[in-house]
Order: structure tokens, then C-alpha cells, then sequence
């Protein structure tokens, strides 16, 4: 008995430690933001922050633009997680189901895809994205990012339909069903906690992406937050309340978006591991 309760305890404690370090950065960056400057540099670090100081989030969002900034990052993010994800349901589908010329091919080089960094292709994307005026536009931000993110989400969708008896589906087709009917009737319901897993990896690919929205976005009011909290940088001095006030903001989304679906993502990662 004693040895149980032992058990318990230590689960416990190692959950909060996890937890705690877990939380601990963003915490930090609320207490930051609600810091004066005397206390930013005192010598002993202030660990609560100074409600008193909350104005500093209120004059964020509203004297800066702090909430267009963050409206274009969700704007980005969601487009990208729906393009993605549309896109990568068909061509998982179609890799996993389908015999066809090149198929081995296709699949080594959505993986090499992943190996490209995102730097070496800015130049020949700027020159592709200004013959076709998709410079300075979050559409063209939604294109270049779920090119990027679109193969890795299409290989977790094709091992969670590679684990899905082909019975099912024969019997289906028995009765009369076509492939798209099979797939969305019976395959997409089934794979739905890697289709939430994929959406998670699809949304933060957006959602923290840099090098091409401040390559190819030149509006402020079209930057993402990624782009806009850089701009506080300046040579003389950065407000690092605001920084952090914003960057706060910025991760808030996130989190809130993961803790709703958290409970797919373990299962949707794992769901294409093993056959049968």
C-alpha cells in the first residue's frame, strides 16, 4: 500500500515539474509584460506580475496593430490548416489505395521536400509570386505554406489509411459506393484523429512562420504577428513590455487551439505506426 502511494505521489510531482516547465515560459512573459522598468532591471527579478501595469496590453491592441497582426496570423493559419488538409485527405487517399506509374517516386520526393529549408527557395518563389501578383497578399502566404506543410500532412494521412482494412472498402464498392464515396463515408471518419493531428501540424507550420512573410508581405497591415513583433526591435531602444504583451497575445491563440484537440494528436500521430 505504501508502495502505491508512493507511486501516485511521484507521478504527480513529475506532472507538475512537466507542467511547470512547460508553463513557466509564458508565464514569464505575462509577468514581463506587467513589469516596470525599475523592476526589469533590478537586481532581484520581480516573480508576480504588477496588475497595475496592465495597460500595457490595452494599449497594444489599441493604439498599435497589434490585433490586425494577430487576425492575419489566424487568417494564414486557418487557410493553410483547410488547404493542407483538403488537399492531403485526396493524395493520401491516392497514395495508400492507388497503384500508378511513379508512385515510389512521388513519395521520396514529398519526403526530400522536407529537407529543403525554407531560405533557399525565397528567391525563386519571390520572382514565381510577383509574375503572378500574389506579392504583398495573405492568399499568397496560404499558397507557400501549405506547399510546404501539404506533403508531410499527405504521408500521415496515407499510413492511417494503410492501417484501414481494404474489406471495408470492398464491401462498400460491393454496393455500388465510388472511391470518393468510400472515401468520405467510411475512410475520413475513421482516420479523423490523424486528420486532427495533421491540422495541429499544419496550423503551427502557419502560425509561427517568418522567412517568407517578411519576404513577401510588404503592407503593415498585412503582416502576421511573427513579422509585427520584430518590427518593435529598433536601433535606439524595444519596448520589452509590448514585446512581450504581444508575443503573450500571439501564443495565447496557439495554446488554446492545441488544448482542443490535444486529444486527437497522440492517437493521430500514431495511428499510421502499424499495420492491421
Amino acid at each position: 500500500m505504501r508502495r502505491f502511494r508512493f507511486g501516485v505521489t511521484a507521478r504527480i510531482v513529475a506532472v507538475l515539474v512537466v507542467l511547470g516547465i512547460a508553463v513557466f515560459p509564458l508565464y514569464w512573459m505575462f509577468v514581463t509584460a506587467l513589469s516596470s522598468n525599475s523592476d526589469l532591471f533590478a537586481d532581484q527579478p520581480r516573480l508576480t506580475p504588477d496588475l497595475g501595469q496592465f495597460g500595457v496590453f490595452v494599449d497594444a491592441l489599441a493604439e498599435g496593430k497589434a490585433a490586425g497582426w494577430l487576425l492575419n496570423s489566424l487568417i494564414i493559419a486557418v487557410g493553410t490548416m483547410v488547404l493542407s488538409v483538403g488537399l492531403g485527405i485526396p493524395l493520401g487517399y491516392a497514395l495508400s489505395r492507388f497503384s500508378f506509374w511513379g508512385k515510389a517516386v512521388l513519395t521520396v520526393v514529398l519526403l526530400f521536400t522536407q529537407m529543403l529549408p525554407e531560405a533557399l527557395m525565397v528567391v525563386p518563389l519571390f520572382a514565381l509570386f510577383r509574375r503572378f501578383e500574389l506579392l504583398d497578399s495573405l492568399t499568397g502566404l496560404v499558397l507557400v505554406n501549405s506547399a510546404f506543410v501539404l506533403p508531410i500532412v499527405a504521408l500521415i494521412l496515407k499510413g492511417a489509411i494503410d492501417g484501414i482494412p481494404k474489406e471495408l472498402e470492398e464491401a462498400a464498392r460491393a454496393d455500388g459506393a465510388r472511391p470518393f464515396t468510400t472515401l468520405t463515408r467510411i475512410n475520413v471518419p475513421l482516420i479523423a484523429p490523424s486528420i486532427a493531428a495533421t491540422a495541429v501540424i499544419a496550423f503551427f507550420h502557419a502560425w509561427n512562420e517568418y522567412v517568407f512573410a517578411v519576404t513577401f508581405i510588404f503592407n503593415p497591415d498585412l503582416q502576421p504577428a511573427s513579422v509585427g513583433i520584430a518590427n518593435f526591435i529598433g536601433e535606439l531602444g524595444t519596448p520589452i513590455q509590448t514585446v512581450m504583451a504581444v508575443a503573450f497575445l500571439f501564443t495565447l491563440p496557439a495554446v488554446a487551439f492545441y488544448l482542443l484537440v490535444q486529444k486527437y494528436v497522440v492517437s493521430g500521430m500514431t495511428a499510421g505506426a502499424v499495420k492491421g
